[in-house]
């Protein structure tokens, strides 16, 4: 896929790989718009590079630039911020929205949210009730997720907000014996710590499985999800089925629908894990 567009509240986002699908997208964006009677507020668009150094903020190309960065949106009833100006990514990845309703209807009492980013997960889960653990390199996203709690008239007791290296958050909660009923694991294809340290999804998804396993309690369901081309939903069952084999316990999988609007093989990778 050579790029796409997402409708954001009142405001678009068109994200494109060359100059060609560039052109395509924002045509078929306008004849669709016509057809539905729609209006943006603004129009963003973000080139899609190879690499991560060479990502850049989404720049507006229609709309007042006087009206800020940030917006609300909705998604089934929960309020989100989106931020154009806060980096490559505006803070709502719309490809998980089926896998945050059902962390959202299992009614969570611990969740655990690794590489939190701007907490949508932690949200779903809160709402329907559940304590909740963010867990992101970044203090600034984790700031936003602060707010996406706020905008949903969340309270601020149960839910703590950890600016760590998630492998080393794990062993601090394994050791002090905390246990969760569901754990979201949706790690960076690749991300340095503070400190220096990388992590590389293909070689270090396994570890981070089995560091998730030691803070899972029973009945945990977990979810697996990358953005990694190499690695399918196949692929992070079979990864799985060897930790669950080397910790000595038991699972079964299943994958949430992709949301419609998106085509196959498009989105993030996921399948969820459900221990006994």
């Amino acid at each position: 896929m050579d790029g796409w567009v997402e409708r954001l509240g009142n405001d678009v986002l068109i994200s494109f790989k060359n100059q060609t699908a560039r052109e395509r997208l924002t045509t078929e964006y306008f004849l669709w718009a016509e057809a539905m009677g729609f209006n943006a507020h603004r129009m963003f668009e973000r080139f899609l590079p190879k690499r991560n150094e060479e990502r850049q903020v989404p720049k507006l190309i229609l709309g007042d630039s006087n009206t800020g960065s940030r917006s609300v949106v909705m998604e089934r009833g929960l309020r989100f911020e989106i931020d154009f100006g806060g980096g490559y990514s505006v803070g709502l990845f719309i490809d998980q929205r089926e896998n945050r309703s059902f962390a959202r209807k299992n009614a969570p009492k611990r969740m655990l949210n690794c590489f939190a980013y701007t907490c949508s997960f932690s949200l779903a889960a809160a709402i329907a009730g559940a304590n909740t653990v963010s867990v992101d390199l970044s203090q600034k996203s984790l700031e936003r997720g602060r707010r996406n709690f706020v905008l949903n008239n969340l309270p601020a007791t149960g839910h703590h907000f950890i600016a760590d290296d998630v492998f080393e958050v794990l062993p601090r909660l394994s050791r002090k014996g905390e246990k969760f009923d569901l754990i979201v694991l949706d790690p960076p294809t690749f991300s340095r710590s503070h400190r220096g340290k990388t992590f590389q999804v293909e070689s270090d998804f396994e570890g981070l499985l089995m560091a998730a396993l030691e803070v899972a309690d029973r009945d945990c369901r977990i979810l697996l999800s990358t953005n990694c081309a190499a690695l399918n939903e196949r692929a992070l069952e079979v990864m799985a089925r060897y930790c669950l084999k080397t910790s000595r316990r038991a699972g079964s999988f299943h994958t949430e629908p992709r949301p419609v609007e998106f085509p196959p093989n498009s989105g993030a990778s996921t399948t969820w894990l459900t221990l006994p």
